[in-house]
């Protein structure tokens, strides 16, 4: 890796006195960047991206909050274990780092991967969790063992985003294959990168040529590739440890792009939580951190408070 790509230059480059850092928890490894100071917001990425895809928040986060960015089991700097990737157990993951921060309690805000892990973790430890915010993406739910493996004909095949479109989720199915799409994307994982910024961004420029470089690089070896994958893998057990849980008891914020899953939340939240607001975030696809930044930063203050 270029100095330029490492973890430690990232965060440096990042105003907040922002620091890279290490914890063992849960029988894994996670890396994590920190800045600031006052009440800790977490913040959790998702695919396929890194802790990196908040760097445009964390800065001005961080003049209000105590910013802690996470790689999830299985990304960039974290470990990638051979197994542990429902988000029940990634929640635990969250759940002893919290303890080896020597906190009582925080706020989440997580998008994609991460959202479903901050889901996870405010059902499974409440006393833990004093708010959590969901970007563009819920918790795997029974609806999900819906998903058809063909398009259905209303539903976008190149997943072109527009405003009350669905897209077809194939990379939900190419995902679940073993062993293949490390061999495919070992080295040109940029390619499966760029079609989907390309398609799911409402201004793909928004994803800047370096970031893209920053996940090329997070994603290169097979197992990246691989851990990345198991996170998809896991959703029928996350399907299951859905069942279990009540609503949520700690207040919940979701965002969701006006040109990506806002409908899709405004409907299924309400039934999830017992405080919930669902906000639409304007000229916005899934990327949300990246492609709106400034409307994440005041979301999440007005909702911190």
């Amino acid at each position: 890796m270029t100095d330029s790509l490492s973890d430690a230059a990232l965060a440096a480059s990042l105003e907040g006195g922002f620091t890279s850092h290490y914890a063992e928890v849960n029988g894994t490894r996670l890396h994590y960047v920190e800045g600031g100071s006052g009440r800790t917001l977490m913040l959790l990425g998702g695919w396929p991206q890194t802790w990196w895809q908040w760097h445009k928040v964390m800065p001005a986060l961080a003049r209000r909050y105590r910013v802690i960015a996470v790689d999830l089991r299985g990304m960039g700097g974290s470990a990638k274990p051979a197994d542990g990737y429902d988000k029940k157990t990634m929640a635990r993951d969250i759940r002893e780092l919290v303890d080896h921060l020597g906190l009582e309690s925080v706020v989440i805000a997580g998008h994609d991967i991460g959202a479903m892990v901050a889901y996870a973790y405010a059902a499974n430890y409440p006393e833990a969790t004093d708010k959590i915010s969901l970007l563009d993406v819920p918790h795997p739910d029974s609806g999900w063992s819906g998903f058809g493996l063909l398009p259905e004909p209303d539903q976008h095949v190149d997943s072109v985003i527009e405003s009350g479109a669905r897209s077809y989720l194939w990379w939900f199915a190419f995902n679940q294959v073993q062993g293949l799409p490390e061999l495919l994307l070992q080295g040109r994982i940029r390619l499966l990168m760029d079609w989907l910024f390309g398609r799911q961004a409402a201004d793909p420029d928004s994803i800047d040529e370096f970031s893209r470089r920053v996940y090329a690089q997070a994603y290169s070896t097979p197992d990246a590739v691989r851990a990345g994958n198991a996170w998809y893998r896991a959703f029928n057990q996350d399907i299951v440890d859905e069942r279990s849980y009540g609503k949520v008891t700690a207040p919940i914020l979701a965002l969701g792009g006006d040109e990506s899953n806002y409908e899709y939340l405004r409907n299924l939240m309400p039934a999830k939580g017992i405080d919930v607001r669902v906000l639409e975030v304007a000229d916005c696809g899934h990327y949300i951190p990246e492609e709106q930044p400034h409307a994440v930063i005041d979301a999440l203050v007005d909702f911190l408070g």
